[in-house]
C-alpha cells in the first residue's frame, strides 16, 4: 500500500462540523500538524472531503 503524509494548513474555524470531525478522525488537530496514513478507499474519501484544508504528499 502507498503511504501519504497529510499536513493541516488551514484552520477549522467556521467550517462545517462534518469537516472538523473528518480532520480529527485523520489525526489532525492543529495547523502544521502532520500524520502518515496508508491509502485505503476510506482514507482517500476522507482526504477528498477536506482537501482544501490539508496538504498531501507521498511518504
Amino acid at each position: 500500500m502507498a503511504k501519504v503524509k497529510l499536513t493541516q494548513v488551514k484552520s477549522t474555524i467556521d467550517r462545517p462540523e462534518r469537516q472538523r470531525l473528518t480532520l480529527e478522525a485523520l489525526g489532525l488537530r492543529k495547523i502544521n500538524a502532520s500524520v502518515e496514513h496508508e491509502v485505503t478507499p476510506q482514507i482517500a474519501g476522507m482526504i477528498r472531503k477536506v482537501q482544501h484544508l490539508i496538504k498531501v504528499e507521498q511518504a
